[in-house]
């Protein structure tokens, strides 16, 4: 799977489409996904500006800081058709983006988190510009995934997966949450990740808090402990798998009686993942499960996310979401059971919507882990 694969150089020419269609006279991309879905370039926030300037008809244009210019020379930016710009330290790199434009500009569409010292300047470049949102225009094109990303994806999750195999190495009775996921997390580079997103071990009571994060308390025996784990592979797309395991004994029987529906919860929302099915019907099949055992109000958050470039994007699994899945979208199915004070439950696993149906991207059981 080459940069060419991932980072298609058409991708620039459906975008000045799309920014055209869009009624948008450029769209301007500091540091972020968005970026690198469109040049490939992995490149650094900093306070010296880097910035995009993708006209909806012209030539593009990568303003980048002079130092970090070979870095974006060794990117796949310059084989996709732009030309690169640079600016020393002690000049206003904002002209540049004014130069950039093939004429005035009526609306911009400005990177969906870029930074506030950002969006000023540039307001004071272009003053007789209105600015609307990059992510009205690139949204639609992110959401269905290519082939070569779904095989980025798939490479993901199956180094996720690899983590999780070994998860029995250090989640034991008297070691605290903290020290294993310290183990976790240098496995999670070691099985090829660049970065590690988050590393949640929440033992017994903490594993009611589904953010919760890592402390200092020891796990206990017997003791639900949820670990949810994620990082960034090389291609820049993303991994986010949870199972839940118990250590040194046997768990609490409440808590394997709601491990079983949810199990059932998920495993039916994963099974009902096809075009047409929409996000909110496929979130109202795994909770209408978890609502029917009387676990209604201890499923706390949406069913799903999408993932990509992203460890949050487009589509969201949550009720009141009209979206009908389409071939190539990828997101999280984790339906969890959180009882506040004693213990908690999420299993997730990213799918892809096939042309037919679905496709698990994790591929670990999902039944109650005993280690």
């Amino acid at each position: 799977m080459g940069t060419d694969e991932l980072y298609p150089a058409d991708r620039v020419a459906a975008a000045q489409r799309a920014t055209a269609a869009a009624g948008l006279d450029a769209l301007l991309l500091t540091p972020g996904s968005d970026l690198r879905y469109l040049t490939g370039y992995d490149a650094h926030a900093g306070e010296r500006l880097t910035c995009l300037v993708l006209p909806a008809e012209g030539e593009p244009t990568l303003i980048v800081p002079v130092l970090e210019r070979p870095a974006a020379e060794a990117s796949p930016a310059p084989g996709i058709g732009l030309r690169i710009v640079d600016h020393a330290d002690g000049t206003d790199p904002y002209p540049l983006v004014r130069a950039a434009l093939p004429g005035p500009a009526t609306a911009v569409g400005l990177a969906d988190r870029m930074w506030a010292e950002q969006v000023l300047a540039l307001q004071a470049t272009l003053p007789d510009a209105a600015q609307r949102l990059a992510g009205e225009v690139l949204r639609e094109l992110r959401i269905r995934k290519s082939p070569a990303e779904v095989a980025a994806l798939a490479e993901a999750g199956a180094a996720i997966d690899a983590v999780h195999d070994r998860m029995g190495e250090w989640l034991r009775p008297g070691r605290t949450e903290a020290e294993a996921a310290t183990d976790i997390a240098a496995a999670i580079r070691a099985a090829g990740h660049v970065t590690v997103d988050f590393v949640i071990v929440a033992a017994g009571p903490n594993g009611a808090s589904p953010h919760h994060g890592t402390s200092d308390r020891p796990i206990g025996a017997g003791e639900p402990v949820v670990v949810d784990i994620g990082g960034k592979m090389p291609s820049g797309y993303r991994s986010d798998c949870t199972r839940t395991y118990v250590a040194g004994g046997p768990a609490p029987a409440e808590f394997t009686d709601y491990y079983a529906v949810l199990h059932e919860a998920q495993r039916a929302a994963v099974d009902a993942v096809r075009p047409g099915m929409t996000a909110a019907a496929v979130d109202a099949v795994a909770r209408d499960i978890i609502a029917a055992a009387g676990y209604g109000d201890a499923f706390l958050h949406r069913t799903g996310h999408g993932i990509g470039l992203d460890g949050h994007e487009e589509p969201y699994v949550v009720a009141g979401n009209p979206r009908p899945l389409e071939a190539g979208m990828a997101f999280s199915i984790e339906p969890g059971i959180y009882l506040a004070g004693r213990h908690g439950a999420r299993i997730e696993d990213i799918v892809v919507c096939t042309t037919d149906g679905v496709q698990r991207l994790n591929t670990t059981p999902t039944e109650l882990i005993a280690l």
